[in-house]
């Protein structure tokens, strides 16, 4: 808590006062342009990686950037997909993979998350990863079987955000585009994936 008490002091001091007016017009306007779906590692900042300014991404974060597929009831990850969609009017949906993903790698390896019940059953929505993993091609040059299920995880859960109403009203009406992205953490690079075959390329400025 003391370096988060020392982190809050000098957003205060040295960070607030310069982008003070900023933070005057966001007290009364809400328009992020993007939807960004990461993975909750730590390492993984979808601000940072994007330098994108307060105010300008609604991120999502869950485990493995899982994103459940629709159905009726009361979810989080749901909700916050449809208010992104519905009201706040995103014109881009992200959903952004990593590579040494914790999550990926338990699915890859096989580890037994008997001790972990809840992490177990969060992970059954990456049985379309796995599935579309055992059908894809050889893994891309210098990739091991961990970065190939990531990569086919982004393509899974795009497809799972296409179940989801106010994203196939939008994809419908051309007002919505879905991105694929994998941030590779040791060289700061960031592919973007072909939504059809996987395959991945530099991302253009």
């Amino acid at each position: 808590m003391h370096d988060l008490a020392k982190g809050v002091a000098h957003f205060q001091r040295g960070v607030f006062p310069a982008k003070a007016e900023r933070f005057r017009r966001l007290a009364t306007t809400h328009r992020p342009g993007t939807l960004f779906i990461s993975c909750s590692d730590a390492r993984v900042v979808p601000e940072l990686i994007t330098q994108s300014e307060p105010g300008e991404l609604f991120v999502i974060r869950t485990a493995g950037n899982l994103v459940p597929a629709y159905a009726a009831g009361a979810d989080g990850v749901a909700a916050s997909i449809e208010y992104a969609v519905a009201v706040l009017g995103v014109t881009d949906i992200v959903v952004c993979g990593h590579s040494g993903c914790g999550a990926m790698t338990a699915l890859a390896d096989h580890h037994d998350l008997t001790a972990l019940p809840t992490v177990a059953h969060w992970l059954r929505h990456a049985d379309a990863s796995l599935a579309r993993a055992a059908h894809a091609a050889e893994p891309t040059a210098g990739e091991d079987k961990v970065g190939a299920l990531v990569r086919s995880n982004v393509i899974a859960q795009l497809a799972s955000l296409e179940t989801h109403p106010s994203v196939a009203g939008a994809l419908a009406t051309g007002t919505l585009t879905l991105r694929g992205w994998v941030y590779d953490i040791p060289t700061g690079a960031v592919d973007q994936l072909d939504p059809g075959t996987g395959s991945p390329a530099a991302l253009a400025a």
